[in-house]
């Protein structure tokens, strides 16, 4: 049996793409979220050569016997994902999700966004974040939230992120969002789903909070009203979902919203100019018509689900010499 360890900083958009792919390739991972020491959480993807060496706490199983995979996402990972495979003396096989900007032909995989523009003998690419939206995982969360199945229809599921470099996500980006959707709601009737970010700051959830209240529908803001993780409604929304709001910030939300099968919109208000990665990544979807702005009246198709994994999962096979 393989044995496979998961290894990010615990930010969900990276556990949850680690997972997904070792899922993907038909492991059952064990899943360590940590935590980098000083000097190594300045000095990641550099690590020492005994990587617990690197850990602020070392946690319960993170010794030897080494792995048969480990793989890794996000900077902190980086640099113990290749500590673990020199400390095996290179039995354990080194993946890495997302740029390392470290020693990239030392991995044995990397998994990158095709918008990092980057490409290499062991460079598998994806068109935007990894996730298990199937089928089977939509009905999965229609069963386990069954509530939304009752709202009227058409059930809008609106994903918001939070501000990063070139998104500033603040009140008047919110404002006109909500400008949009209160017409959709005027002119058809119908219900919002609505989830909130950890990203999402506490003022903006709250004034989305008192917005959505207006209408039918179901709202997680994960602001500590919203205080039990395994409550967190996130699959059911999907599951239920008619069609799809969702903010350009994040890759994971764009890419996970694009694997549902419904209509896709992203808010750009003319106030907004993407660039670098983000714009590649919009524009990328935009041509392939996975998304389209958000308009009034609202998008009517969708394209072919966004389900990278499978195909992933089998250049990985093929690279590291399993059978398919």
């Amino acid at each position: 049996m393989t044995v496979c360890w998961v290894i990010t900083d615990g930010a969900a958009g990276n556990r949850n793409q680690a997972i997904a792919l070792a899922q993907g390739l038909g492991l059952a991972p064990q899943v360590f979220d940590i935590r980098l020491r000083r000097p190594w959480s300045w000095l990641a993807p550099f690590a020492p050569r005994d990587p617990r060496a690197a850990l602020a706490v070392v946690p319960d199983g993170f010794a030897p016997p080494w792995p048969d995979l480990a793989i890794g996402c996000g900077r902190a990972s980086a640099g113990l994902v290749l500590a673990l495979k020199q400390a095996s003396g290179g039995r354990a096989r080194a993946l890495q999700i997302l740029d390392p900007r470290w020693r990239r032909a030392r991995f044995d995989a990397l998994v990158l966004p095709e918008h990092d523009g980057l490409a290499g003998g062991n460079v598998i690419t994806c068109t935007g974040a990894l996730h298990r939206i199937d089928d089977a995982w939509l009905a999965e969360g229609r069963a386990r939230f069954p509530a939304p199945g009752g709202l009227p229809p058409p059930r809008t599921a609106v994903l918001v992120g939070g501000p990063v470099a070139g998104v500033p996500l603040d009140a008047a980006y919110i404002d006109g969002l909500l400008a949009v959707l209160a017409s959709w709601q005027h002119d058809e009737g119908g219900s919002f789903l609505v989830t909130c970010s950890r990203r999402t700051p506490p003022a903006l959830v709250q004034r989305l909070r008192a917005a959505f209240a207006a209408w039918p529908g179901v709202f997680w803001g994960g602001d500590g009203l919203d205080t039990d993780p395994a409550a967190n409604p996130y699959q059911g929304l999907l599951g239920w979902a008619d069609r799809i709001v969702v903010t350009p910030d994040s890759s994971n939300l764009l890419a996970e919203a694009c694997a549902v099968g419904v209509p896709v919109q992203v808010h750009l208000p003319d106030t907004l100019r993407l660039r670098g990665k983000r714009q590649r990544l919009l524009r990328r979807l935009r041509d392939a018509g996975h998304v389209v702005p958000l308009r009034t009246p609202p998008a009517a198709t969708a394209a072919t689900p966004l389900r990278e994994l499978p195909a992933i999962a089998a250049a990985l096979r093929a690279r590291l010499g399993w059978p398919a």
